[in-house]
């Protein structure tokens, strides 16, 4: 394939990458970290980014989750085209809840499949394996063009079905402790080596929000984070690629003066109302690392009883303090562009100091050994966007959107250079 060609994916023109185009996305990444780090003069590549690149605020999808922001990322389009609205969802059909995180639930094929099948060389790094299934579906690797791994799971790692023996054989370093800034680290330093070695047209790096949820903006231990991630950043500039740097969300303190969750139980609050169980409340931000979080987040879906009036239901819960958002299905899946069929009778999101439960004897949070920080709702929803490279009439939140990074990232990488030129 030529450079003046270009590629379609889900409707979505790209550009065909003259240097290597990368997205990052900084998982949990507040705006106001990377500002507190900038400030305190620890991300000096960043800085000199944001002043001869492209800086704007872009908006999230909701739910402000890891899973359907990273495939709306991978897609370039929201969840009601991929089908991913959460990390955990309820299958009415076998009365399951289960992780959203086999291909089987994905409906919309990927940019990284897309350049691969135009021939294009692709490498995909995620922090934690729950992702790289979804974010690999479509790709081969029995031709050396395609390269997808985890950090958590990076030494068993096969040519056959990643790319790649042993990833951390290959980078020289352990596999990382899965609550620990260390598997962003990682990503990163498997992000430069890829980028040196592999030479990929399209890279993807997406980290953990780990420390995010333990530390706010401008605490040492965040700021020790983004200056880890700005000596990556200097290498991945060096190189000469075109870098999008955004994030799948925001995040907030969700806690109260003392310390203790901030929390809004529905499901004892439907139970009351309508008798235990009848109801099923679920919290699409569970997945199987919650001892940072509790499960507890800022956007929940309910499937009410047979009979029940969901907008009468709503403005019963919208009358609770802290619940900012309680709309029935059809309005959330227009508002918020969901899937229907994946979605509850109700859809609520909270404000930006609380979460939402389940029961509070259903949630285990012995393990908060910080005060709560987490995600889902509105106010998460801002999300840094930052190329690096000069780019006119991208616009700004909420019409820029974190999953044009890739549309941008192509579009700049197709100059080659610094030249300015407008995302198609």
């Amino acid at each position: 394939m030529t450079a003046t060609e270009i590629v379609t994916v889900n409707d979505r023109v790209y550009a065909w990458p003259k240097v290597p185009a990368i997205a990052i996305c900084l998982d949990g990444c507040e705006p106001a970290y990377l500002d507190e780090a900038i400030d305190a003069g620890l991300m000096p590549t960043l800085k000199a980014i944001k002043e001869r690149g492209t800086v704007r605020t872009a908006h999230s999808v909701i739910p402000s989750f890891t899973n359907p922001n990273n495939m709306s990322i991978a897609t370039g389009r929201p969840p009601k085209v991929h089908g991913i609205c959460g990390n955990y969802l309820y299958e009415p059909e076998t009365g399951e809840e289960v992780m959203m995180n086999d291909p089987r639930f994905l409906r919309a094929p990927t940019v990284f499949k897309t350049f691969y099948d135009a021939g294009a060389r692709v490498a995909v790094v995620t922090a934690k394996d729950k992702l790289r299934a979804l974010l690999g579906h479509g790709l081969k690797f029995d031709d050396g063009r395609a390269i997808c791994f985890s950090s958590e799971k990076s030494d068993t790692a096969t040519k056959a079905e990643h790319g790649i023996d042993n990833a951390s054989e290959w980078l020289g370093r352990p596999v990382p402790e899965v609550y620990s800034a260390d598997l962003s680290e990682f990503v990163f330093a498997a992000g430069v080596k890829l980028l040196k070695e592999f030479k990929p047209d399209v890279m993807y790096l997406t980290t953990t929000d780990y420390v995010q949820h333990k530390y706010a903006p401008g605490d040492k231990e965040a700021n020790d984070f983004y200056e880890m991630f700005d000596k990556y950043l200097t290498e991945l500039d060096a190189l000469g690629a075109a870098i999008v740097v955004t994030a799948d969300h925001g995040m907030k303190p969700k806690h109260n003066a003392d310390g203790s969750p901030s929390v809004i139980y529905i499901q004892d609050l439907l139970d009351e109302w309508f008798g235990e169980a009848a109801a099923r409340v679920i919290l699409p931000i569970t997945d199987p690392y919650v001892v940072h979080h509790g499960a507890l987040g800022s956007f929940a879906t309910a499937y009410l009883p047979a009979g029940v009036d969901a907008a009468e239901t709503c403005a019963r819960l919208a009358a609770i303090d802290g619940v900012t958002v309680a709309v029935t299905k059809a309005e959330a899946c227009e508002r918020f562009e969901l899937p229907e069929d994946r979605i509850g009778d109700i859809v609520l999101v909270s404000g930006e100091n609380i979460t939402l439960g389940t029961s509070e004897d259903r949630h285990d949070l012995s393990a908060l050994n910080e005060p709560l920080r987490s995600h889902g709702g509105l106010t998460e929803q801002a999300v840094p966007f930052i190329v690096n490279r000069a780019m006119a009439d991208l616009g700004d939140a909420p019409s820029l959107r974190n999953f044009d990074a890739f549309n941008v990232a192509v579009a700049a990488a197709a100059l080659g250079g610094d030249a300015v030129e407008a995302a198609e």
